[in-house]
């Protein structure tokens, strides 16, 4: 998630903070307390510049 959010230029709370309302830029998984980024999802995003948020499908 900080790699993730310092790519976008946001800082850590902010990412965390988009996560929980389901904003962030990319696709996330939670997987008990943690928070872990689908790397392929980041990547698309980042090349695109077209957020794919987890309640679209690609």
């Amino acid at each position: 998630m900080e790699d993730a959010s310092r790519a976008f230029g946001f800082s850590r709370a902010k990412g965390y903070d988009l996560v929980r309302r389901g904003r962030f830029p990319c696709r996330v998984l939670r997987i008990g307390r943690s928070t872990r980024v689908i790397t392929a999802s980041l990547l698309r995003v980042l090349e695109s510049g077209k957020p794919e948020y987890n309640d679209t499908h690609a």
